[in-house]
């Protein structure tokens, strides 16, 4: 069934609050996702930290599209599709390393990153026979790798979009800002004092790519789910639950002109009572103790919030606190995504208390991870569930808190739904169905 079989309308009712299982399990649908969403939105791409020198680079995707990121000699951070221009070949098959060219094992066409050789990253400098079988007639100008035209780097998070109109970083992030402030930020309040710890962990699930962002955007209804995981200690301090006491009262609050959303706390100006965490080690207690004292001090009376798990449209997810990780889900077909996670620590942590943080991180998310392993199970079933004839017919429902939202004092253009309401996702969807109908960004991003 293709997209224009069913309109946009009928397949995401915002008004009916009702979702197409299509959305799910279409091919024509995922099709054209790649191009109106994935081919325009800003995505995450990774963190400086796992690029720190000149011409380190990490393979990472846009889409479908594999993508390096690499620094050049100045330290300046750049995007380029991973695929020579002779023949597509990937120019980079290794996850990560340190190359000053890539050079396409199929003809040998190289491309270097080195201003010393290249007037700009990615630049065609080597050709095998460029004078004898090209007659030295090739324009190696010309023939450069592609080079993303928007790259920002956001507090050490690297985004880019392939739509050079795309509108600035900031302004699609909107104030959903405070809240990846607080996942990024140092402990003690520092401006992007984080980095990644471990490298990155990677899987695939037999699910669509919008179960997932769907899902940390704000179901605190599905915590039925982990009610096994929550009998188990897995928490930071080893005890009962998934968390230790985080000592806030986490709401749904969303963004419904910019489609992000989060489960967090309420703009406030002091700093929330300390909760002792991480008791089972007393080096990373104490460290966290002396972390919140001097959180108290950085930020004074400056206004702040708390994230417990967000999604940033349209297909990155964070945890703020408990654990502290950022997640990208990567489109594999309709029915099918590569989930990627990373860790995030303080930069001056020490030792110990990165080992703490990285066993918990371990226990929590990742393809072992006890809380992300029920999530799987209900995507991919879910999946499974929603491809037969009879199934399709039938849209998913999401009718919870349906006009209960409240505006949110203090941030532009939010909204509260309460602590359990199916609002965030309903936001979500209609930023996916503008996004389909093809909107010009001004009209997207509100200006009009």
């Amino acid at each position: 069934m293709s997209v224009e079989t069913r309109s946009l309308d009928h397949l995401v009712s915002i008004e009916s609050g009702t979702v197409s299982r299509e959305l799910f399990v279409n091919r024509d649908i995922y099709d054209q996702e790649l191009e109106s969403i994935f081919g325009r939105a800003w995505l995450l791409v990774g963190h400086e930290s796992l690029i720190p020198n000149p011409f380190d680079f990490f393979l990472s995707r846009m889409g479908e599209d594999s993508v390096i990121l690499t620094r050049d000699r100045k330290g300046e951070v750049h995007v380029l599709l991973n695929s020579c221009m002779h023949r597509g070949m990937k120019v980079c098959r290794y996850d990560k390393g340190n190359a000053r060219s890539f050079t396409c094992p199929y003809h040998g066409w190289s491309y270097s990153v080195d201003d010393r050789v290249a007037e700009q990253p990615g630049q065609l400098v080597g050709v095998p026979g460029f004078e004898e079988h090209y007659h030295c007639q090739l324009d190696k100008k010309a023939w450069g790798l592609v080079r993303c035209p928007k790259v920002v780097n956001y507090k050490g998070t690297i985004w880019a979009s392939w739509d050079e109109n795309a509108p600035p970083f900031l302004d699609y992030l909107g104030d959903m800002k405070l809240y990846l402030d607080a996942a990024l930020d140092h402990r003690d309040g520092s401006e992007g004092g984080s980095e990644v710890i471990g490298g990155v962990q990677r899987w695939r699930i037999p699910c669509n790519w919008k179960f997932a962002p769907e899902n940390f955007i704000g179901d605190h209804y599905h915590n039925i789910s982990h009610r096994s995981v929550d009998l188990v200690g897995i928490g930071p301090s080893a005890g009962r639950g998934r968390r230790d006491n985080e000592g806030f009262e986490s709401l749904i609050i969303g963004f419904p002109e910019l489609g992000h959303g989060v489960i967090g706390a309420l703009p406030h100006y002091e700093e929330r009572p300390y909760h002792p965490a991480y008791t089972n080690s007393p080096v990373a207690q104490e460290y966290h103790r002396e972390v919140y004292e001097r959180r108290v001090r950085n930020l004074g009376k400056e206004r702040r919030v708390l994230t417990g798990a967000a999604t940033i449209f349209p297909n990155m997810s964070f945890h703020g606190i408990q654990p502290r990780t950022l997640a990208i889900f990567h489109p594999q077909g309709p029915t099918e995504m590569e989930m990627w996670r990373f860790y995030l620590v303080d930069k001056d942590a020490p030792p110990e208390v990165r080992d703490v943080l990285r066993h918990y991180f371990l226990r929590y998310s990742g393809p072992g991870g006890l809380t992300e392993s029920d999530d799987m199970e209900n995507w991919s079933y879910a999946t499974e569930a929603s491809k037969g004839r009879m199934a399709r017919r039938h849209p998913y429902n999401y009718q919870m808190g349906m006009g209960y939202a409240k505006p949110v004092e203090g941030l532009k253009g939010a909204v509260n739904g309460g602590d359990t309401t199916e609002e965030n996702a309903r936001i979500f969807y209609n930023r996916w169905r503008q996004f389909m109908e093809g909107r010009g960004w001004s009209e997207l991003m509100g200006r009009n």
